[in-house]
């Protein structure tokens, strides 16, 4: 776990995957940033590798992360995605284990032990209670929970799952936030997510698939920041 990591509760994800990039990437990018300066909120915003400085350098409060990342040292590893050169891009952070980039809790472990090493914060995803629990334990600054038949879906995860995965994760270590992921589709998502007891939740469909996704981004980071000021 990254120490010297700063993000405070609710906080959001905004993860493009390889659906938006360039120009297209950086002006959504911009209207998060804007947005969550005026809900005070933390966004993460995971870019194609080619955008992580892009976004860097023209946004203020977003805080940008890698998609991905190898734990190999500097040196051989062609078509590997170096901790130092994203790093040095701009990224504050990286997600690994996504359930379009698993991962072995092994290479897990490594991983994060390189981010720790080159100094950016983790979070990680896991599908399970069981999976979540185990990644946990490895310190991660922060778990994705997020049921791999959902994403995309529509379909939110019900309040067992994320209940329980609160509960267990802050038994292993209190210090991890959970993001609960999955089947994020509008404002109202969002705030029934969060109503739950989440610290976090995000989306990708619903806002880059969305009739007008800067207007969903400001719906979803309101219902962000309403639902927690009336939890808090």
């Amino acid at each position: 776990m990254l120490k010297d990591f700063k993000i405070k509760p609710p906080f959001f994800e905004v993860g493009p995957k390889a659906l938006l990039y360039g120009e297209k990437m950086l002006k959504l990018a911009q209207v998060i940033d804007k947005t969550a300066m005026k809900y005070d909120l933390d966004v993460i915003v995971t870019p194609q590798y080619t955008d992580i400085s892009l976004l860097a350098n023209n946004t203020e409060r977003i805080l940008v992360f890698a998609q991905h990342m190898d734990p190999l040292p500097v040196g051989r590893g062609l078509g590997s995605v170096l901790p130092e050169a994203v790093k040095a891009a701009g990224a504050v952070g990286v997600m690994l284990n996504h359930a379009e980039k698993k991962l072995t809790l092994d290479v897990v472990e490594q991983t994060i032990a390189r981010a720790d090493e080159v100094g950016l914060a983790t979070i990680v995803c896991a599908d399970t209670v069981e999976e979540l629990t185990a990644i946990a334990k490895l310190g991660p600054n922060l778990l994705v929970a997020e049921p791999t038949e959902l994403i995309g879906t529509g379909k939110t995860s019900d309040s067992n799952y994320v209940i329980e995965t609160i509960k267990q994760v802050r038994d292993i270590n209190p210090d991890i936030m959970v993001l609960q992921g999955a089947g994020i589709s509008n404002g109202q998502d969002v705030y029934n997510t969060i109503k739950l007891g989440a610290q976090a939740t995000g989306s990708t469909s619903g806002i880059l698939k969305a009739a007008d996704p800067e207007a969903m981004v400001e719906e979803m980071l309101y219902n962000l920041r309403k639902a927690w000021d009336e939890m808090h």
